[in-house]
C-alpha cells in the first residue's frame, strides 16, 4: 500500500473544501431565490385579492414608485407592465392599488 506524502493530502483536502464551498454557495443561493420567490408570490397575491386600503392601495402605490428605479433591463420591466402601468377597465387589476376597497 503506497502512502499519500503530506503536500498530496493537503491538496485533496483543499480540492475537497473547494467543492464544498462550491456546494454551499449553490444552497445559499437557491435559499435566497426561494425566499424572494415566495415574498413575490405573497405582494402578487396581496395585491390581487387583498383590496384592504391599507395593505393593496399602500402596496401598490409602493412599488409603482420603487419599481422602476429598481427595474434595470427592459425585460424585467415587461413582466412588471400591468402593475406598473396599470389600466382601470382591466378586469384582472380590479380596484387595487386606488385605496378604493370592493
Amino acid at each position: 500500500m503506497v502512502r499519500k506524502t503530506i503536500g498530496e493530502r493537503l491538496a485533496q483536502l483543499e480540492a475537497q473544501r473547494k467543492t464544498l464551498q462550491i456546494r454551499l454557495g449553490k444552497q445559499e443561493r437557491a435559499i435566497d431565490t426561494r425566499r424572494k420567490v415566495l415574498i413575490g408570490a405573497l405582494v402578487l397575491h396581496r395585491l390581487e385579492d387583498d383590496r384592504d386600503v391599507q395593505i393593496g392601495g399602500g402596496l401598490a402605490a409602493w412599488l409603482r414608485s420603487e419599481l422602476p428605479k429598481f427595474l434595470t433591463r427592459d425585460g424585467d420591466r415587461e413582466l412588471f407592465d400591468d402593475l406598473l402601468e396599470p389600466r382601470p377597465h382591466d378586469p384582472s387589476l380590479g380596484n387595487v392599488g386606488n385605496g378604493s376597497a370592493v
